[in-house]
């Protein structure tokens, strides 16, 4: 699905696309009615992960080319991919967020798969996080000496994982309904994420509520951000928060 008040462009024969005003066309329920600024995926070589992947990046309206601009990193769940993410309105979230105050920032993302971010064999999403999305961005002109992670379900325990495994790789953690069980590595590494702001999110009505709920009362601080309200394991619970995730990634980049 497009995003509302937009039209998809092919650019490249390799399958890369961006997203432009144009023709109207129905979003999600809950997804803001402000136009995306530029959305570009685009496929790329990860040699962490010997395969191509996509790329997604978004930039706020009225922001240009992004040039500058701090990076919040996207890690996926298990049914979505980067090609699915303009579709979900996260570039109308992001240009929301800016209108309503937050400091502007830039998402960007790449295809883990099922992996839960972790190596699997010569396969390895985290790498490629870790150590090529950066080179990916710089490129487009993003600062990548300010980075945060923002990630649901399967990616919001890959981007915890992230912050532990990298500790000050990235100033902040914007955890969704975390595939997270206790006694899990989250569990095992939580004291490698002192020094990094957390925000945690989680539905009530989410089997993983309690396991949530557990992490929280495992982290070495408390929570800067995050809620548990009503809601289930679905976009239709994680939109609502979304905003607030993006608020709070903003405070965390604008310093500095």
């Amino acid at each position: 699905m497009l995003a509302a008040g937009a039209v998809v462009a092919s650019a490249s024969a390799a399958g890369a696309w961006a997203y432009q005003s144009g023709q109207a066309a129905v979003m999600p329920l809950g997804v803001p009615s402000v136009p995306p600024g530029p959305e570009r995926c685009e496929l790329r070589y990860s040699k962490a992960r010997g395969s191509t992947v996509d790329f997604y990046t978004a930039v706020p309206a009225g922001h240009g080319d992004g040039a500058g601009l701090p990076v919040c990193l996207v890690l996926h769940g298990g049914s979505k991919r980067p090609a699915d993410f303009a579709g979900l309105g996260l570039g109308r979230f992001l240009t929301d967020a800016v209108n309503r105050g937050a400091a502007p920032f830039v998402l960007a993302g790449a295809t883990g798969d099922r992996l839960a971010w972790q190596p699997g064999g010569r396969d390895d999403p985290q790498r490629m996080v870790h150590e090529e999305l950066p080179v990916w961005c710089a490129a487009r002109g993003f600062d990548t000496s300010r980075l945060a992670a923002w990630g649901w379900s399967m990616g919001g325990y890959g981007s915890l994982l992230l912050a532990e495994a990298f500790p000050r790789f990235v100033r902040a953690v914007a955890a969704f309904s975390p595939a997270v069980v206790p006694g899990d590595e989250v569990f095992r590494d939580v004291e490698q994420l002192t020094g990094t702001s957390i925000g945690l999110w989680c539905g009530r009505a989410d089997p993983l509520i309690s396991n949530v709920r557990a992490l929280r009362r495992a982290l070495p601080a408390a929570p800067d951000a995050g809620t548990f309200g009503p809601g289930k394991h679905n976009f239709a619970y994680w939109s609502t928060v979304i905003p607030a995730a993006f608020a709070f990634v903003a405070a965390q980049l604008s310093v500095g």
